[in-house]
C-alpha cells in the first residue's frame, strides 16, 4: 500500500465583498480601504498601507495583487496558497519611514491565522521600497 502525502483541507475563504468591513483592521469597508487598491489603479501611498493591503490580499487569495506588489528582484514566480490556513488579524507594530517623503520603509506586523483549525501567528518586520513610484514589498524578517 502507498502512502501519499496530503495537504490540510481548504479552510473557507471568508465572503468579502466592498461593503465588508476590511480584513486589514482599519475601520472602514473592504471597498473603500484595501479592495480600491486590489482592483483599481490607486497604489498604496505609505509602505504601512501596502502592507495592509497585502495582508488583506492573502485573505481573499488575491495572486495577482500579491505579485504586482512585489519588488522584481525578490518576486516568486507565484503565490502558493496554503488552502489550510485561514488569516484571522493583523496589528501593526512599527513602522519606521515608507511615507511619500521616503524611498524605503520597513513595517512591523503580527498577522494571525488558523492551519488546519489550530491558531498561529506570523511576526515579520518587513521591507519596502518605491518602485517606478510605487511602493512593493521586498523581503521580511521572522521574529519570536
Amino acid at each position: 500500500m502507498s502512502r501519499r502525502k496530503t495537504r490540510p483541507a481548504a479552510a473557507a475563504l471568508p465572503t468579502v465583498t466592498a461593503a465588508s468591513p476590511c480584513p486589514c483592521g482599519l475601520d472602514a469597508a473592504y471597498g473603500a480601504c484595501c479592495g480600491r487598491f486590489h482592483t483599481g489603479p490607486a497604489t498604496a501611498p505609505t509602505a504601512e498601507l501596502l502592507m495592509r493591503s497585502r495582508y488583506s490580499a492573502f485573505v481573499v487569495r488575491d495572486e495577482a495583487y500579491l505579485l504586482r506588489t512585489w519588488a522584481p528582484r525578490t518576486r516568486p514566480g507565484e503565490v502558493d496558497f496554503d488552502p489550510g490556513t485561514r488569516w484571522t488579524g493583523l496589528d501593526i507594530e512599527d513602522t519606521t519611514d515608507g511615507t511619500a517623503f521616503h524611498q524605503h520603509g520597513t513595517v512591523t506586523f503580527r498577522a494571525r491565522f488558523t492551519h488546519a483549525g489550530m491558531p498561529g501567528e506570523l511576526h515579520e518586520r518587513s521591507r519596502f521600497a518605491r518602485h517606478e513610484g510605487a511602493w512593493v514589498y521586498v523581503d521580511g524578517d521572522f521574529l519570536d
